[in-house]
């Protein structure tokens, strides 16, 4: 077989492989949009659904680092790297040493949270524990209860590690959907048990975690990886992701850091506010966890084996393609989302006495802002992982601190007058998040240009204008539907059948405009099957 037969078929291993992915979490998405639906005719945005939310952000963003964000970047190029120069047994050592040490780290992380509770309240919503002695000891009471979920999830990940190395990568994208059912039963099912509903979707997000745990085993079995946890912090493979993952820890989780700043200062903020960034941030999720973390999840593994087997134009080739791919999702996504904020959040949400008409427009105001920085996300995504599967874990960090830095800052500059004059404090978070997610990114690229990491190809210019172009073509559509459609109290007073019709024309008359043009300004499918295609365009 040619060398070039050889590539092409990897690359078409890619696409597969990224659309598997973006399938089964597009479900997942969606299930995790039902939820959020129920979640809001169930506890709306009240003082308790505030407390909930951050109980389940707190494990939540330790979920980042130890599941899939530090962890997963630090253990799947040292995986690659087993699997490329040593024997299975190696590998399956490997993985049982990990399992142990960071399994028995995170039993004690547990147990000193679930103890410490109050503690760890009282960093995360200060202005409770001042100011609502009720607020804040019921989320040291959630706490108790969601944070195992850390525990669980984390060793899932380990599992999902091992998995979309081995290019498994169904089950670990099917997974999250059990917690969203789960979460979707406790809401219908434990609730009304419960003199706060609230409490029973605490439970939930337990009881997900050890479905999800549970799920992944008989897989591991199948392909000879389920590990006999072993602690061992001796071990040479153990050494190295720790080493890693230290750096890491900071560097992938920068964009959580930012989203629990902004949770914590919007304890300060008017009750709702929490939920209301909360509705938002799902909603601004819904294409990054599709196909941004899709993307990322398939070029990780597979940049790692490029690395140790010494493929640098290829390397390139595979990043140029994930860029590519984001940006034709990311920018439309965005667009999109900030002209129909509202509308989408009415068509959501708006049911009952739980959420209010003020509720609607002040989550609108915050999705506006994450959608805004919803190109900065995706890109992140595939960007960072260009220095990780290379063990470079300096550089992010580096400018992950750049970042949090400007975060902070900028949450002083526009949180503060926003909230002190019109009562949108939560708008500023919003936008500082998304502001030093641009930051970041930019960062990230001008990096891998510098260092000769990353080479674009030539087509970029005829990329972006067939981008562009369809993009303004779409947007202009969906101004003259929307204009159709009626303004914020229209939609208000449709009935929930006449909002779902009215957002599926707009979403598909924009999607079809969206698409159509693309396909006459030259893009085609042939373009998203992977790098090999750019070989003879690299300058």
């Amino acid at each position: 077989m040619t060398e070039k037969s050889v590539q092409q078929k990897e690359d078409n291993g890619l696409l597969r492989s990224s659309g598997v992915v973006s399938f089964f979490t597009m479900l997942s998405r969606f299930a995790g949009l039902a939820r959020d639906v129920i979640f809001a005719r169930v506890i709306g945005a009240e003082a308790l659904a505030d407390v909930f939310f951050v109980a389940f952000k707190i494990p939540n963003f330790f979920r980042r680092l130890f599941a899939e964000g530090a962890f997963a970047q630090a253990f799947v190029p040292i995986l690659g790297e087993y699997r490329e120069k040593g024997s299975r047994a190696a590998v399956r050592e490997l993985v049982s040493r990990v399992t142990g040490t960071l399994g028995i780290t995170l039993i004690l992380l547990t147990l000193i949270i679930v103890v410490a509770s109050p503690m760890m309240a009282a960093i995360f919503a200060p202005k409770w524990y001042f100011d609502n002695p009720q607020k804040f000891a019921a989320t040291a009471d959630m706490l108790r209860i969601t944070f195992p979920y850390l525990l669980f999830i984390s060793m899932t990940g380990v599992a999902a590690a091992v998995l979309n190395s081995y290019d498994r990568f169904a089950v670990p994208a099917f997974t999250p959907l059990l917690l969203n059912v789960v979460l979707i039963a406790a809401a219908l099912l434990g609730a009304p048990l419960f003199e706060q509903p609230a409490y029973a979707l605490a439970w939930g997000v337990f009881i997900a975690g050890v479905v999800q745990f549970i799920f992944q085993l008989p897989f591991l079995r199948r392909i000879h990886m389920l590990p006999a946890p072993t602690i061992d912090w001796k071990h040479p493979g153990v050494r190295k992701v720790l080493v890693l993952m230290g750096p890491a820890i900071f560097g992938v989780s920068v964009s959580q850091i930012n989203l629990l700043l902004d949770t914590m200062l919007a304890t300060f903020l008017p009750t709702g506010s929490v939920s209301w960034l909360y509705y938002s941030d799902r909603l601004s999720e819904l294409p990054l966890g599709v196909f941004g973390v899709a993307i990322a999840t398939v070029i990780l593994p597979n940049l790692s084996r490029h690395h140790a087997a010494q493929s640098p134009k290829v390397y390139s080739q595979t990043l140029d393609w994930a860029l590519k791919m984001i940006l034709v999702i990311a920018v439309p996504a965005a667009v999109a989302l900030m002209l129909l904020a509202e509308p989408i959040l009415v068509t959501l949400f708006y049911y009952g006495d739980v959420m209010t008409a003020r509720d609607m427009t002040m989550a609108a105001l915050s999705l506006r802002a994450y959608a805004a920085g919803l190109i900065a996300f995706m890109l992140i995504k595939v960007l960072a992982p260009g220095f990780f599967a290379r063990q470079d874990m300096r550089t992010p960090v580096r400018i992950g601190i750049i970042a949090m830095v400007s975060n902070m800052v900028l949450n002083l500059l526009l949180v503060i007058p926003l909230h002190f004059y019109w009562q949108i404090g939560h708008l500023g978070l919003a936008a500082a998040t998304s502001i030093s997610a641009f930051i970041n990114a930019l960062l990230l690229f001008i990096s891998l240009r510098k260092k000769g990491i990353y080479q674009p190809s030539r087509r970029w210019i005829r990329f972006f204008i067939s981008l562009l172009s369809s993009v303004i073509l779409m947007l202009m559509v969906l101004m003259f539907l929307l204009g159709q459609a009626g303004g914020a109290e229209s939609w208000q007073q449709y009935s929930g059948w006449q909002r779902v019709l009215n957002i599926a024309l707009l979403c598909g008359g924009g999607f079809a405009a969206y698409i159509g043009c693309l396909f006459i300004t030259g893009f085609r499918l042939a373009d998203m099957r992977g790098p090999a295609k750019a070989t003879s365009d690299l300058s």
